[in-house]
């Protein structure tokens, strides 16, 4: 119901982005997602390149009166660094950096230039992404969904998070330093980490969390694999640069134990309600939603442009050759933080339309207040025998 396209290159005069069944009804506050595109430009570690641009985007289509219309809508975002490149002659990039698309895509798409896949792989596409996912911030906000994240470690630096601390708190932690993490005592042993790795001319990578809170249960599905909504999120949040691992929940750490160490019981409080005192599933299971805080976390690579030059072949002349460098970030783990909400936020938008159908906000809203929930009188059941039924 919901879908997004990006188009652009990394040094070309700007982005676009198309998002298409964004109900109407919805008013959108510009300076909010200039917010957010400021966010995705901060960190310690971050390239020379977010000292150029300033991301604005700009929304030409599918908004009047600053509310969406149902139609798709348009926005565009200018590359500063454009007019840098304009009437520029390009050298020759025939060297593949290892790590990145330049081989593969060459090989792909026969290119007799390795700039045509860079341009188009680079991440600087993610702003894109970012102005499409605050977007879809706004509309899970009218239901009263917030998504967020933060980062869990830089290389072997890890922060030590109690279980009990509120996410709101860890929230607000984490935006007030440009580690993006809420452990304070670890922001000091990250920053000393990239310090050291931007003195040795190398980058480093980390791992991020991406939270949903307020969301209902029943968003996804099991009955078909793509329609999954852990797929679906692991697919987003694996799509973006550099991403090489996603887990839900402690996945992995929930592997090297007993099935009865891991699964959340069910009880009844007084009220009614089936609750469940651990997330161990990290708020999903059989690919729909529990009810309970999502939580997905991402492995991000070092990022592959580094200084010190890497072994490869010229392929002009099929001799050994080092790499040539190109401008890139030391630590781009906070930043990818809020292009990871961003697709967190995209799918759970799209699965709450799914869910509530509707061509407007008004029409979604009183659909919303009527789901059922997780409650005794939600859920009667006939109790009595009965046969599949099939001949």
């Amino acid at each position: 119901m919901l879908r997004f396209l990006t188009a652009g290159e990394s040094h070309g005069p700007q982005l676009t982005a198309i998002l298409e069944g964004m109900p109407a009804g919805l008013r959108l506050d510009m300076n909010a997602i200039g917010q957010e595109m400021a966010r995705r430009q901060k960190a310690y570690g971050a390239g020379g390149r977010m000292k150029i641009e300033q991301d604005v985007a700009r929304i030409t289509a599918g908004v009047m009166n600053g509310r969406t219309t149902g139609a798709p809508i348009a926005l565009t975002i200018i590359n500063k660094d454009w007019k840098h490149w304009a009437e520029r002659d390009i050298p020759p990039m025939t060297t593949p950096r290892p790590g990145h698309a330049d081989l593969t895509a060459a090989v792909k798409y026969g290119y007799r230039e390795l700039r045509l896949a860079l341009e188009r792989a680079s991440a600087r596409e993610t702003a894109a992404r970012v102005a499409v996912g605050a977007i879809c911030k706004q509309y899970l906000a009218e239901f009263g969904i917030r998504v967020q994240g933060y980062v869990l470690s830089i290389g072997p630096v890890r922060a030590s998070i109690p279980e009990d601390m509120p996410y709101e708190q860890r929230f607000e932690l984490a935006e007030n330093n440009d580690l993006r993490c809420p452990d304070l005592e670890a922001v000091e042993r990250m920053r000393e980490h990239v310090w050291a790795c931007m003195q040795a001319k190398d980058t480093v990578g980390g791992v991020f969390e991406v939270v949903g809170l307020g969301l209902p249960v029943g968003l996804g599905s099991h009955v078909h694999w793509d329609r999954r909504l852990t797929a679906r999120l692991m697919a987003a949040v694996g799509s973006i640069h550099a991403i090489k691992g996603v887990e839900i929940g402690p996945a992995f750490e929930n592997a090297a134990k007993f099935g009865s160490e891991v699964h959340d019981e069910i009880f009844r409080d007084e009220a009614g309600n089936l609750v469940r005192k651990t997330n161990r599933a990290g708020g999903l299971e059989g690919g729909v939603t529990t009810g309970q805080p999502l939580i997905i976390r991402a492995a991000m690579k070092p990022i592959s442009t580094v200084l010190n030059p890497r072994r490869s072949v010229n392929l002009a002349t099929g001799e050994p050759a080092p790499t040539t460098y190109e401008r890139s970030d030391f630590n781009a783990v906070p930043r990818a933080v809020v292009v990871g909400e961003a697709m967190v936020a995209f799918v759970l938008a799209d699965a709450l339309m799914e869910k509530l159908g509707g061509d407007s906000l008004a029409e979604q809203q009183p659909r919303f207040r009527a789901l059922r929930r997780a409650h005794l009188d939600d859920l009667p059941m006939d109790n009595e025998p009965w046969r599949f039924g099939y001949e």
